[in-house]
């Protein structure tokens, strides 16, 4: 059979490593398109071509999409669609609002084309190593085709129901990291206040029923550090995703406070000038009601 021509357009942090995964782990073809010159350059000395977007529709089988949130999705899948054809495939590889998602994939069928949300998580370490978690919602025959391209990206390929679900595991997962993150700053703080040492606190933490992804990462290795790089998940971006599942909360009828506090704590780093640090740099400000 002949390989799919792929494109990729959003070569960001993480979408450049995720494009470069699928592309020479599968071998075909790759178009290719992003604001900034330099992923480009670096992917097209590996094989990629450049294309603009419309013309990367019009060659493209399967378009993947990495891009900031939700009013980027929105505009360049709008972009796309008056040269959308039929039987293509549309992957949003992005974090965007689980309503504006079934939104755009109900336009993209209307165009004779299946779409899925497939949103990642883990670290740019992961992205570069092509060890993600991969969330994605599909049908069940977009999904198997799409699984062996994303398994060169990711480690863990879930499918979690039909389209909307991606982006619905990914929200609330990000949900529970960010609340994670809260309560181990709180722990770091009370802990060196009450006089015990910080790393010795989270290897004891770490081997009892605190355990958690959030301690071995975002704990040992930014809060301790107190290292917060700005090419990492910005306190910006965070405070987005958490806004998606408050947003998800209101659509469901429910509250969710633990989110509330999170963004609340979030809010604090923004304030503070930590929009662009890693978002665990709100231990800063742990124990601490104002900037």
């Amino acid at each position: 059979m002949t390989q799919p021509v792929l494109g990729f357009i959003g070569l960001g942090v993480m979408g450049e490593p995720i494009c470069r995964n699928i592309m020479t782990g599968s071998g075909g073809p790759m178009i290719v398109s992003d604001l900034a010159t330099a992923p480009i350059q670096r992917l097209v000395s590996q094989g990629a071509v450049e294309a603009r977007p419309e013309a990367l529709a019009e060659q493209a089988d399967i378009i993947f999409l990495s891009l900031p949130g939700g009013p980027e999705v929105e505009t360049v899948v709008s972009m796309l669609l008056p040269t959308l054809r039929e039987g293509q495939i549309l992957v949003d590889m992005s974090t965007a609002p689980v309503a504006l998602t079934r939104d755009l994939a109900a336009r993209v069928a209307a165009r004779g084309c299946a779409y899925a949300d497939a949103p990642v998580a883990r670290t740019r370490a992961a992205a570069e190593a092509g060890t993600l978690a991969i969330m994605v919602g599909a049908d069940d025959a977009t999904y198997d085709t799409l699984l062996p391209l994303l398994s060169h990206a990711g480690e863990d390929v879930l499918h979690c129901g039909p389209v909307g679900c991606g982006q619905i595991a990914k929200i609330l997962n990000n949900m529970v990291l960010f609340q994670n993150v809260v309560a181990l700053s709180e722990a770091l703080a009370l802990g060196r206040a009450a006089g015990m040492e910080g790393e010795r606190l989270f290897q004891v933490l770490s081997q009892g029923s605190a355990d958690s992804f959030a301690l071995r990462n975002h704990g040992m290795k930014a809060m301790l550090p107190d290292t917060y790089p700005e090419q990492a998940f910005p306190t910006g971006y965070a405070l987005k995703d958490v806004g998606y599942a408050l947003e998800l909360a209101r659509d469901s009828g429910l509250s969710a406070p633990g989110a509330e506090l999170a963004r609340a704590r979030m809010d604090l780093a923004r304030e503070a000038g930590f929009e662009r640090e890693y978002f665990p740099v709100l231990a800063r400000l742990a124990g601490r009601d104002s900037v």
